[in-house]
């Protein structure tokens, strides 16, 4: 069952690590192997939303989300958007964007570099505000409940996230921002840039959080629909079909599920531009990560088991929040990637392992 769910990904997984090593020798290899592990982690809360959303479909369109829904999810967010950002960035096209990173790799690293103020400020804020609405929301679970009760308590404060990550950015901007090395411009230039793209990367945040939002309010509005129709079915003496009543709102779900997917890809692109700027490593990392995620969806719905690790989510938000940290820092200081990538793993293995703790502990009981 386990092999047969992943083969592909196992399959992706071994031609993406070759290909790294042919690609930049052995040093790409574990590039590669550290963004795959933060694709994956990152997007673990992913696959158990995706699952639980997944499992009320019929199995068309499951199939079109396994199929389809992987086309956009791998080659468009995860291949496509880490070259848009670096295009944007640079004020280059697509093109000469992959152009250059394959043939003139110091004149792409030379780009990327200066560009590189804008995209941390931007990625930055943008995973800031991910990981503070996590904390600031009450859960029923806690893993550092020492840290996470008070937040949820100052949580009640109406737009504190949005607050607090501007006075962040503000920081930002007039202390790396102000000595952050761009070929020329002055200081006040290079603190504005790192503003605009800080906002920017705020307001990128709430219109996806929007989008998820508005598909979620059409679902809930469908499955409310299909239920009453399934109920009237019922008075009146014959049962509803299943697949039928799945189908009514199986679009929605389908919309919902790439909105979905986009905003939680977000975090691994900007994230994997903390670990490195060059786009060939970075669309094998995550390629490879979003193979697994989509093996794992399917995994859980096949399985009917979504709670067994519940502070996976948590390791994965803090993070996101220490990426976000360190992607605002590395707009002045440079931070080796090895560190930043076991950061997130160090992260998520603490939490895997207190998920482990209390599962144990669980049984005990019982």
């Amino acid at each position: 069952m386990l092999v047969k769910t992943f083969r592909w990904a196992f399959v992706v997984t071994a031609l993406g690590l070759a290909a790294g090593v042919l690609y930049d020798g052995w040093t790409a290899l574990g590039i590669v192997a550290i963004l795959s592990v933060l694709e994956i982690s990152l997007s673990f809360d992913n696959a158990v939303i995706n699952a639980g959303i997944l499992k009320k479909m019929n199995a068309f369109w499951q199939k079109i989300f396994l199929t389809v829904g992987i086309v956009i999810a791998v080659f468009g967010m995860r291949l496509v958007f880490p070259v848009v950002i670096v295009a944007i960035s640079a004020r280059l096209s697509p093109w000469n964007a992959v152009h250059l990173a394959l043939t003139d790799k110091d004149r792409y690293q030379e780009l990327v570099t200066d560009a590189h103020p804008s995209i941390a400020a931007f990625g930055g804020m943008f995973l800031l505000m991910i990981f503070l609405d996590f904390v600031f929301e009450d859960r029923e679970i806690k893993w550092l409940e020492w840290l996470e009760r008070p937040l949820a308590r100052l949580g009640s404060v109406d737009m504190l996230s949005v607050c607090i990550a501007l006075i962040v950015l503000l920081i930002s901007a007039t202390t790396f921002g102000a000595h952050a090395h761009q070929h020329g411009g002055t200081h006040a230039d290079k603190a504005e840039t790192v503003l605009l793209a800080g906002v920017a990367g705020l307001i990128t945040y709430m219109v996806v959080g929007g989008l998820s939002g508005f598909f979620e309010q059409r679902l809930e509005h469908e499955e409310e629909r299909e239920q009453e129709a399934e109920e009237r079915a019922e008075r009146a003496g014959r049962r509803g079909s299943p697949v039928e009543l799945a189908g009514k709102a199986a679009f929605f779900m389908f919309l919902y599920l790439e909105v979905l997917d986009a905003s939680f890809s977000f975090d691994g692109v900007i994230g994997a531009f903390a670990i490195t700027n060059d786009i060939v490593l970075m669309a094998l990392g995550l390629g490879i990560g979003a193979m697994y995620v989509r093996s794992l969806t399917v995994y859980l719905v096949r399985q009917g088991t979504l709670d067994d690790y519940v502070y996976l989510e948590h390791g994965a938000h803090y993070a996101i929040g220490a990426l976000s940290l360190i992607l605002l820092v590395t707009i002045q200081y440079q931070i080796n990637e090895i560190i930043t990538g076991l950061v997130g793993v160090v992260l998520i293995g603490a939490s895997f392992w207190s998920s482990v703790r209390r599962n144990r502990s669980l049984r005990t009981a019982s």
